[in-house]
């Protein structure tokens, strides 16, 4: 009717469809994954606790476990106030000393 066609096929427009369809897909990734609670590492972060308590780490490593217990309640209020990002960051945080508090409660008891 106009006398030429669009091109609606073919590698370029493959590519340019490809990279459309990756670039939507990381930035929903990107987007939702800071504006979502930090489920998973919370809960991490309890049972890393728990492993050093149960480990002894009240009694061999009790400063270790009380950073991390403090960063856990950093992360507790950090969420109440919808702070995801930083919430998971301290949640992050809390899981690693406990598992170094765990550690060392476990290498203090074996001596």
């Amino acid at each position: 009717m106009f006398g030429h066609q669009l091109k609606t096929s073919g590698p370029a427009t493959s590519r340019t469809r490809f990279s459309v369809l990756l670039l939507v897909v990381i930035w929903l990734f990107a987007g939702t994954g800071c504006k979502t609670a930090p489920v998973q590492e919370m809960s991490e972060a309890r049972q890393a606790i728990d492993a050093a308590r149960a480990a002894g780490a009240e009694r061999f490593a009790n400063t270790k476990l009380e950073q991390a217990i403090s960063s856990l309640k950093t992360a507790e209020k950090m969420l109440n106030d919808r702070r995801f990002r930083d919430a998971r960051r301290s949640a992050r945080q809390a899981r690693d000393e406990a598992i170094k508090a765990r550690q060392a409660a476990q290498d203090a008891s074996t001596q």
